[in-house]
């Protein structure tokens, strides 16, 4: 095997088809789209903030493996390296974002929604997506990978190269659904939490580029060592880079989440100080009619529209027999 040096004119003129990688990543933009048009033909519109980061994370998976990258991952480790960080958080921060399960469970009929709700709830799943779990496996994945000869056995075969990617996308997801994703989880971390969380990560990658850096052996044949130390910086670099961004849109989401509670809190203080100021007038109003109530005495009141005639009108509290004499009694006229 002879080693290659990786450049970016490679991504494009290198590029072939992977069949088995290509199938999963249609069958997985048919779905999503499917969902979409479901959701739309019973009223409900899907954000298009999510289907366009859930398109961008398929488009890195294709990046991965469908272009030069993926064609000379094994003959050159700093392509490999790359093809790792892309599959292990670009698209699994991109899909997460995506919320494909939220939109399974909206789109999906009563039967297929419990279903789902009932593994999301089993103990497998709550054990897999446990943050120590994700943790262990996501940092556990890359030091059995660099520092036993499991790097060199997939060089090798064609089945275990192939589960290498999928375990960087599993670890990956496993990793970050809890942290950028906005899907129901078993384990919600707190904002504060995820940040704390993203940085213990960190230094994984650290380590690992740090430690291939320095080394002067080869971790398989095949690469030169200059293309190791080349990959080994890239690991260290970039890895850290995408752990800062996460940690980014993290600090994003917290900031929008507290617009929204404050916007909330907005809302139900108008609703309260509404009904406040409606029960206060209506109390107002029902002491009034008490009031005009009390104010007029029995027997007294005149009935609606009645009108009295001229010269009947009696002086105000003025008792009945005072009116201007009986008729009988009046004078004649000269």
């Amino acid at each position: 095997m002879t080693a290659v040096v990786f450049n970016a004119r490679e991504v494009v003129t290198g590029s072939q088809l992977e069949p088995a990688a290509a199938a999963v990543i249609g069958l997985a933009l048919w779905w999503y789209l499917a969902a979409v048009r479901r959701l739309g033909d019973r009223g409900r519109r899907w954000p298009w903030r999510r289907t366009a980061p859930y398109l961008a994370g398929l488009f890195v998976l294709v990046l991965a493996t469908q272009s030069g990258i993926g064609t000379v991952d094994t003959t050159s480790f700093t392509a490999h390296v790359i093809q790792h960080l892309l599959l292990g958080m670009v698209a699994p921060v991109c899909l997460a974002m995506g919320a494909p399960v939220t939109l399974a469970l909206q789109s999906s009929n009563r039967r297929l929604r419990a279903r789902l709700i009932k593994v999301l709830h089993s103990h497998p799943v709550s054990v897999l997506t446990h943050p120590v779990t994700a943790w262990a496996f996501f940092g556990g994945t890359m030091f059995a990978l660099y520092f036993t000869p499991l790097y060199a056995e997939t060089l090798r075969s064609v089945a275990l190269h192939d589960l290498t990617h999928l375990a960087f996308v599993l670890s990956g997801c496993l990793f970050f659904w809890p942290v950028v994703g906005l899907d129901p989880t078993p384990h919600r971390l707190g904002y504060g939490a995820r940040i704390m969380y993203v940085m213990l990560a960190l230094p994984f990658h650290t380590i690992i580029g740090v430690a291939l850096l320095t080394q002067t052996k080869l971790i398989a044949p095949g690469i030169t060592l200059g293309d190791q130390q080349t990959g080994a910086g890239v690991l260290w670099a970039a890895g850290e880079m995408l752990g800062v961004i996460a940690v980014i849109i993290v600090a994003a989401q917290w900031m929008t989440a507290e617009e929204r509670e404050a916007i909330r809190e907005d809302r139900r203080q108008d609703r309260e100080l509404a009904a406040a100021a409606a029960a206060l007038g209506q109390a107002a109003a029902l002491g009034q009619a008490a009031a005009l109530g009390q104010a007029t005495a029995p027997g007294q009141a005149t009935a609606p529209g009645q009108a009295t005639a001229p010269g009947q009108a009696t002086a105000l509290g003025a008792p009945a027999d005072a009116a201007a004499g009986d008729a009988t009694t009046a004078p004649s006229a000269p």
